[in-house]
């Protein structure tokens, strides 16, 4: 299984992440082993072929990409590309709604017009995304780069934009620049995709979140995966072989023990020898790897739900076509009222009376994922926002279904179709829908608490001085020699490989000379 006693590097872990780093350090001539506990690689970064009978290769976990640098793409030579999405969001509002074309500045325009009766706030959008927009361009290369400090970003972001994004809290900015409720919901929903917190959080966990969602690729925008997740899954592990790493499946590590400059990594069956270990688990776990009091596990507030329609639903809108309403995100429930709401009430331990949730459909940006005798079908990936794990810990099944039955009846409150009767059959004759909650993240994929990343985000900078590698590269774990590869890394969350290139580095930097 494991062919080698001692390598210069071990990762703990297969996701995108592990691959990431071990293909950038096998092309640099290091000896890599890759330990997986899984049956398969890719950890959230997966397809699957869900629902018997149904050729379809939904993005189970993970759907979207953003933050992916298009340099790690590049210098690793990976098969991979994305697409974009046209239309950004549509939020069905009684009859009507708002649309977001970001290739038809009128259209958008006309859009709010017809949900605030003018254009004050179209102009405000476009003040606030313009500032958003030079973070984005100042903040994304310094990703792939040794951390900077907080002086160094500050001067970097400029004194405004600062202020507005790091320094108050989001719900103080967006109120100064919105007045609608609907349109504060629309841009504060950014802040809560991988978090459980309001908007005027005193910590900041929502200014972290919000950053980190409109910096991607320098743009913010938020691409379609050709292929589905598991495309970039299956490139990163080519080029890992190519490079002459080690990647081994249904291996679970049960221990690691280093002295600052040689490790032991145990398994099951064994145990290596290492210069360096890389973690790509969340912190939670590496401390129990370690055999360390850890930090409290992390809470994921996230439901996933995947679906196959047999075809779109029809809206109430009778002026906006499904495929451009499902095509980019398409919001339920989420004005900044029904944000706080259901935040409320999560938050005292009930499940949200009206669930907010977001939805798109692959297959209306890249049909590729379908396979022969499924064309005509599309796939949905619902992502259901302030459901903390807490709510499912005293009845896993119930609550499962209660979160189900009132996501979808709210997603039917704006329909003119219940949505149950678009969905296609399996060959068993069942219902193409899955729901995925913290627990089952937990279970599934290793997130602890269900948290997609791993615990909550940090600033893109440092406050201290980085006397070592893994400090220089936002990387550091404890012990000199053991780094975090993954999303609980500084700069780590989302399908990045920003956590895996910058652990790369780190080692490479502790190994020069």
């Amino acid at each position: 299984m494991v062919r080698r006693t001692r390598y210069d590097v071990v990762i703990v872990g297969g996701g995108h992440n592990g691959l990431v780093a071990a293909a950038y350090l096998a092309r640099a001539g290091k000896t890599v082993l890759v330990l997986e506990q899984r049956g398969r690689l890719g950890g959230a970064a997966v397809s699957a072929r869900m629902f018997d009978g149904v050729d379809a290769r939904v993005s189970r976990y993970s759907y979207l990409v953003s933050l992916l640098p298009a340099r790690i793409v590049r210098e690793l030579g990976l098969r991979f590309e994305t697409r974009r999405r046209r239309i950004s969001s549509y939020t069905p509002v009684g009859e009507g709604g708002l649309l977001i074309d970001t290739e038809s500045q009128a259209r958008t325009r006309d859009s709010f017009v017809r949900l605030t009766g003018s254009d004050r706030e179209f102009e405000s959008w476009q003040r606030f995304y313009e500032l958003t927009a030079g973070v984005a361009r100042q903040v994304f290369p310094t990703l792939t780069e040794p951390l900077p400090t907080r002086a160094e970003l500050r001067q970097r972001v400029g004194a405004a934009a600062w202020d507005a994004l790091f320094e108050r809290p989001l719900g103080e900015t967006l109120e100064t620049y919105f007045s609608d409720d609907i349109v504060r919901g629309v841009v504060f929903t950014d802040a809560l995709i991988g978090t459980f917190t309001h908007a005027h959080d005193a910590s900041l966990k929502q200014n972290r979140c919000f950053l980190y969602h409109v910096i991607g690729g320098g743009t913010g925008d938020w691409d379609v995966p050709v292929g589905g997740m598991g495309a970039l899954t299956d490139a990163l592990t080519a080029a890992a072989r190519a490079a002459g790493a080690e990647l081994v499946t249904g291996c679970r590590v049960t221990d690691i023990d280093t002295d600052g400059a040689r490790a032991e990594v145990r398994f099951e069956t064994g145990a290596v020898g290492a210069g360096h270990v890389l973690v790509n688990a969340a912190p939670h776990e590496l401390q129990r790897l370690l055999g360390q009091a850890g930090e409290p596990k992390p809470e994921g507030a996230q439901v996933k739900v995947n679906m196959v329609l047999r075809r779109l639903p029809r809206l109430r809108d009778s002026d906006i076509d499904p495929r451009d309403a499902f095509a980019g995100t398409f919001h339920v429930a989420e004005s900044y009222a029904q944000l706080e709401r259901s935040y409320r009430e999560a938050a005292s331990g009930r499940m949200p009376s009206q669930p907010p949730s977001e939805i798109y459909c692959h297959t209306l940006t890249d049909p590729t994922i379908l396979g022969r005798g499924a064309e005509t079908v599309h796939t949905l990936t619902l992502f259901g926002l302030h459901t903390p794990a807490r709510l499912f810990h005293h009845d896993p099944e119930g609550a499962r279904a209660a979160i189900l039955a009132a996501t979808l009846d709210r997603l039917d409150a704006v329909l003119a179709e219940p949505i149950r009767d678009c969905l296609a059959a399996d060959a068993h004759g069942a219902p193409c829908l899955e729901v995925r909650t913290p627990l089952d993240l937990e279970r599934d994929i290793g997130l602890p608490g269900g948290h997609i990343f791993h615990r909550d985000l940090s600033f893109p900078y440092r406050d201290n001085p980085a006397d070592a590698p893994a400090e220089r590269w936002g990387v550091a774990a404890g012990p000199r020699n053991v780094y975090l590869c993954g999303a609980g890394a500084v700069r780590g969350g989302g399908v990045s490989g920003i956590g895996g290139h910058n652990a790369a580095m780190a080692v490479l930097e502790a190994t020069s000379g």
